[in-house]
């Protein structure tokens, strides 16, 4: 269960969907991120001064007995995804019970062949604390006994269409996850 956002939210013009696709002979299940970007500001509402992003994250899950519902990923060096990019530039968005409600751990998406299958793979270090779309100071590092939602986003601000397909998302501290790695080969597949 996901839910997606964009400019529209705010009055923009962006269109954004998250289609769930079944396999076929040539392609895995997987969720198509797709939609169009429009920089056009609502001409109704002055104080909009930006459009032009998309976004969709896991809704946040039901509490259980003993709280919220969150995910514990500290026995885990690294978080990768199964994608096919279209090569615009997403992040992966990463939202914490921290102190900050609204602060979002970002990592660029790097697809390294855009248009096939890959496997990229973060360090969870390697996330930056942003809020709002600003680098927020001091960098904390990511509370990863305590994930609440994992998603993706596009924010640059380019019109016209895109398209990310997700196979899969997991946690893990196989480094050799991806099917590349990065020219140092000492980090992930994505810098």
């Amino acid at each position: 269960m996901c839910k997606t956002m964009s400019d529209a939210d705010i009055g923009g013009f962006s269109k954004v969907a998250l289609d769930q696709i079944q396999s076929t002979s040539v392609e895995p299940a997987h969720v198509r991120f797709h939609g169009e970007i429009s920089i056009e500001l609502p001409p109704d509402r002055p104080q909009v001064q930006r459009s032009g992003y998309a976004a969709w994250r896991n809704k946040d899950r039901g509490p259980t007995l003993f709280g919220k519902s969150l995910w514990d990923v500290d026995p885990y060096l690294f978080l990768a995804l199964r994608i096919k990019s279209d090569g615009r530039k997403y992040f992966v968005n990463v939202q914490t019970e921290s102190i900050v409600y609204t602060d979002i751990h970002q990592h660029r998406l790097y697809a390294q062949r855009p248009g096939e299958w890959e496997t990229v793979v973060f360090k969870w270090s390697d996330f930056v604390r942003t809020n709002y779309g600003h680098v927020v100071e001091p960098q904390n590092e990511i509370m990863k006994q305590k994930v609440r939602t994992v998603g993706i986003g596009l924010t640059d601000r380019v019109p016209g269409p895109f398209d990310l397909r997700v196979h899969s998302i997991w946690a893990t501290n196989r480094m050799d996850d991806a099917d590349s790695h990065s020219k140092d080969n000492d980090s992930p597949a994505v810098d």
